[in-house]
């Protein structure tokens, strides 16, 4: 959890020196692509859950 605080609040002050030099944000601006960040991070997790199966049928 504390990580995701520390992230959450790195985030915030990345955005926030951005807004300040009126720099574009270093992030997707529309939710698409947040979600489409959402879903590489849920795939990535899948795949996790599912590489010992796969490596016990390929051995």
């Amino acid at each position: 959890m504390r990580l995701v605080i520390l992230s959450i609040v790195t985030g915030f002050i990345v955005g926030f020196v951005f807004a300040i030099f009126k720099l574009p944000i270093p992030a997707p601006p529309a939710l698409a692509g947040v979600t489409g960040i959402v879903g590489i991070y849920l795939g990535f997790k899948a795949f996790e859950q599912v590489a010992p199966w796969f490596d016990s049928i390929f051995k």
